[in-house]
């Protein structure tokens, strides 16, 4: 028996002689080493033929050129039409501040007149228009529907205890007191503190007399105060107010230093103002300490469609025309501007 010698075929990875009893590797044959876990080779010219072979040619694709516009929005993104609107707005602003000195500024406060010297301050101030020969179905200052009020009080007024204060630095500080008049029942419209309380955060809103810094004010509960601002009866009012008529209305009578505020205006209102009751007391407030600090004259409507000034009788109307047909005389002219109520002194702050 003959033995058979296996031969190995060659060398393997590693060492390892890969056997190849077919003996198909043929003498020559160069070993193919596995190379599937060798690291790939980056080209240095990808474009260049590889290890003798043609590559195909490629023609070259056609880029067109981008604008000046195009770089620049695609560089800056978004911003591209964010910056143009920027400058736009700017350029008005300057403009509008320039031309500002010169012009009306579109929704500034109405105004409210002169101020007069404390010194001037003398006599009824704020008494309703006319020589008082109204017609007694005068639809403009007519009292609405509501609640009950007090035709007569006891012409005395009690004091409501309490303080307050806002604008403590301001140039001119005027101390005030809440009083009601005796034989005033508050039950209905939230008692005494709640009268009190209704002068005080009126007086102490920003968008009142205080903002501007030449006033302030104090609330006191004894002692003389600068004025008194007093909820008083309807005919008290009249006669405190010096007229005998059939509109309802309040008044600063700076010889008593009292500023009185009508309790039927307070309870029902005015038809010719259009807003809410708060809205109203807040304004029989502010209109008549104005005249208590010394804005004196009334004013006419200014803008039509625009607020009213705080000193104009809007008891009586937020039309010029209707304020006019009661004071032929008066400081309001009849040219038919319309305003829309407005309780505030500076009600755009």
């Amino acid at each position: 028996m003959t033995d058979r010698t296996e031969t190995p075929s060659g060398g393997g990875r590693d060492g390892v002689e890969i056997y190849d009893p077919l003996g198909l590797k043929t003498s020559g044959e160069e070993d193919q080493t596995d190379r599937s876990h060798q690291p790939l080779r980056a080209r240095w010219d990808p474009t260049a033929p590889a290890d003798g072979k043609n590559r195909a040619h490629r023609p070259g694709r056609v880029v067109k050129k981008q604008s000046r516009l195009g770089r620049f929005v695609s560089t800056y993104g978004w911003r591209a039409y964010a910056l143009p609107v920027l400058a736009v707005v700017t350029v008005l602003v300057v403009v509008d501040a320039v031309r500002g000195g010169s012009e009306p500024v579109s929704g500034a406060n109405p105004g409210f007149g002169a101020l007069s010297p404390r010194a001037a301050t003398a006599g009824i101030i704020g008494a309703p228009p006319g020589d008082g020969q109204f017609p007694t179905d005068l639809p403009t200052g007519a009292l609405p529907q509501g609640g009950a009020f007090t035709d007569a009080g006891a012409g005395t007024w009690r004091v409501i205890p309490g303080q307050a204060e806002v604008g403590a630095d301001a140039a001119t500080v005027f101390t005030y007191t809440v009083e009601i008049e005796d034989g005033i029942d508050t039950s209905g419209i939230g008692g005494d503190v709640a009268v009190a309380t209704m002068v005080d955060s009126t007086l102490a809103n920003p968008k009142s007399w205080a903002h501007d810094k030449k006033f302030g004010f104090r609330r006191i509960d004894q002692g003389k105060p600068d004025f008194r601002i007093s909820l008083t009866s309807r005919q008290t009012t009249r006669k405190s107010c010096g007229f005998d008529i059939p509109i309802d209305s309040s008044c600063y009578n700076a010889d008593a230093g009292r500023v009185l505020l009508s309790e039927v205006r307070w309870v029902r209102g005015a038809l010719a103002y259009e807003g809410d009751i708060g809205s109203y007391r807040q304004y029989q407030i502010n209109h008549e300490v104005g005249h208590a600090i010394g804005y004196h004259e009334h004013q006419p409507c200014e803008t039509d469609g625009g607020l009213a000034p705080i000193m104009m009788q809007q008891t009586f109307g937020t039309k010029n025309n209707d304020i006019a047909a009661l004071d032929p005389f008066g400081v309001v002219p009849m040219d038919g501007k319309r305003c829309r109520f407005n309780p505030w002194p500076y009600p755009r702050g």
